[in-house]
């Protein structure tokens, strides 16, 4: 069971206060900022300890001795008279005996002598093994100790946020037509990949170059920062709107599909809208369709065969199937097409 950014505000605000709580969730989806911002709601201060750069005498204290006796002092950035938020970020990175030095902290709320102030909350976080990031199994005393969430991504909610908060009008624009490449999985290899912390990166590196930025300095930037796929398609959808490139026009017989080397990225993006143009107006049943749906088809099969010739594996993609092997378009669409164009469909099935 996940939750996204929107409903996790509550959860804590429900959970946290009487139990210590830990998210999990992908590397970049902005977990360490939710709890800043959860802490500021309540207006607690935020104390943010890493795992993976402490040692357990950091947590400990070192000894004093007392009337002829060794007390722990914990360090000050811990050890506050003042209700806080204790945010343990990495935690699950954390060597074990440092995880182990969180025992009583987590769970009694107290380290030495020392108690935390009524009021405070105690919240974890940490990624996942399955992200291919640093994660150390999570040993079964402190993994009891905690209530566990998962958080998800949302791009609805990360719009919202991005609407008020400055994040350059292309990522928005981008990202309102292409939800789905606000986040990627974590590639097994050292390259990089797509969360809602690298499309602000990008955000920033835009708003820094100006809108003057070329095409190749946008191409260098989101290389940087996001999968290979979406840093193509975020190119070559800047190309459309700054150089009046229209797929509409394509579609009224205003202009062509781009045709040169250097516009494959265009091509390829372009594709891709003809394909999901195709999925929303093309009815599962033909004896469904509407005139007009009739008339697009019509004009689509003169499309694909215009695209084929600029490019076979590209036209091979807009009527691809989709991820899970379930077809993307009408059968009776495909079946027209392959008269059209019997290479296209034939390659396609033999793929």
């Amino acid at each position: 069971m996940t939750v996204t950014p929107a409903q996790l505000p509550e959860v804590l605000l429900n959970v946290a206060v009487v139990r210590p709580v830990f998210l999990w969730g992908a590397p970049g989806i902005g977990k360490s900022s939710m709890v800043r911002q959860f802490a500021a709601s309540l207006n607690l201060d935020c104390v943010s300890l890493l795992g993976t750069q402490l040692a357990p005498e950091d947590l400990i204290g070192v000894p004093q001795i007392v009337d002829g006796k060794s007390r722990f002092c914990p360090p000050e950035q811990i050890a506050r008279e003042e209700p806080y938020c204790l945010f343990l970020d990495e935690l699950n990175a954390a060597a074990p005996d440092v995880q182990k030095a969180f025992y009583s902290l987590i769970l009694d709320r107290r380290i030495g002598s020392y108690e935390l102030p009524a009021g405070s909350v105690v919240v974890g976080a940490g990624n996942r093994a399955t992200d291919q990031a640093l994660a150390r199994p999570m040993a079964s005393a402190l993994l009891n100790r905690l209530v566990h969430v998962h958080l998800r991504a949302d791009a609805a909610d990360w719009l919202v946020w991005a609407a008020n908060n400055g994040i350059h009008p292309w990522v928005v624009d981008y990202l309102t037509q292409r939800p789905d490449h606000l986040w990627s999985a974590p590639p097994k290899t050292e390259e990089p990949f797509s969360t809602p912390r690298s499309w602000h990166m990008l955000s920033d590196t835009l708003h820094s170059y100006g809108p003057d930025v070329s095409d190749e300095v946008i191409g260098m930037l989101g290389y940087g920062t996001l999968t290979a796929a979406h840093a193509s398609a975020f190119r070559a959808y800047l190309k459309t709107v700054r150089h009046a490139y229209d797929f509409d026009a394509i579609l009224k017989g205003d202009a062509r599909w781009p045709a040169a080397p250097a516009d494959r990225d265009l091509l390829y993006f372009l594709a891709e809208t003809f394909r999901a143009r195709l999925a929303r107006e093309l009815p599962a049943d033909k004896r469904h369709a509407s005139p007009a749906a009739r008339k697009f088809a019509f004009r689509a099969k003169g499309l694909l065969v215009e695209l084929a010739e600029i490019s076979l594996e590209i036209a091979q993609l807009a009527i691809a199937n989709n991820d899970d092997g379930s077809p993307s378009l009408p059968s009776w669409f495909l079946l027209e097409a392959a008269r059209d164009l019997p290479r296209l469909v034939a390659a396609r099935s033999g793929s």
